[in-house]
């Protein structure tokens, strides 16, 4: 059985509708993707919108392609505290009962109802990797991580599919609690 897998820190980003990338962009905008992630499919675009909350707004905030059914704001504890939301930590796309904010681009305003969210922390694995590391899709796992800050994460969301390459994702607070950088290896535990 494989044990050690790679993690990588996901700092804040939004994912947009085309609707909304209609509104922010102009009609039938197509985001200019600046470089790949490491999830097949999925980049960093060049494009970047400003979130505004009750309390702040953060500006610059990266959109990542392609375009997904539903706007989702994935953030920071410390980001939504800055934006004056309560900080929900949810798996993505599931966007029910979160926060929302107004979302502002070079040709218009957006104001979503919901879809600001702290991603949970999960795995993402190919079916072979599933196989491999004895897991299957929805799997609740653990993870030790070693070194001089090494501590367990609890509650790891396991994610199997054909689409997916081998990766833990953490936000940015929870990899620097842990020390650990992009790359670094860590190990499933169950």
């Amino acid at each position: 059985m494989k044990t050690q897998l790679p993690i990588a820190l996901s700092n804040r980003h939004i994912h947009l509708s085309q609707k909304d990338l209609d509104i922010l962009f102009g009609e039938g905008y197509q985001l200019t993707k600046m470089k790949d992630l490491s999830q097949p499919g999925q980049y960093a675009c060049e494009e970047k919108v400003d979130v505004v909350g009750p309390k702040g707004t953060i500006k610059g905030v990266r959109i990542l392609g392609p375009v997904r059914p539903s706007t989702q704001f994935e953030l920071s504890v410390s980001d939504a505290f800055s934006l004056g939301v309560k900080p929900m930590v949810r798996n993505s796309g599931d966007i029910k009962g979160t926060p929302g904010a107004k979302l502002i681009g070079p040709k218009g305003e957006v104001e979503i109802t919901e879809g600001i969210i702290v991603a949970a922390r999960h795995i993402h694995m190919h079916t072979k990797d599933g196989e491999e590391f004895g897991v299957v899709d929805k799997d609740i796992v653990n993870i030790k991580v070693g070194g001089e800050r090494g501590l367990v994460f609890n509650n790891v969301l396991v994610r199997v599919s054909e689409s997916f390459a081998l990766e833990m994702h953490v936000d940015i607070e929870e990899g620097n609690a842990a020390g650990v950088k992009n790359g670094d290896l860590v190990e499933l535990i169950k």
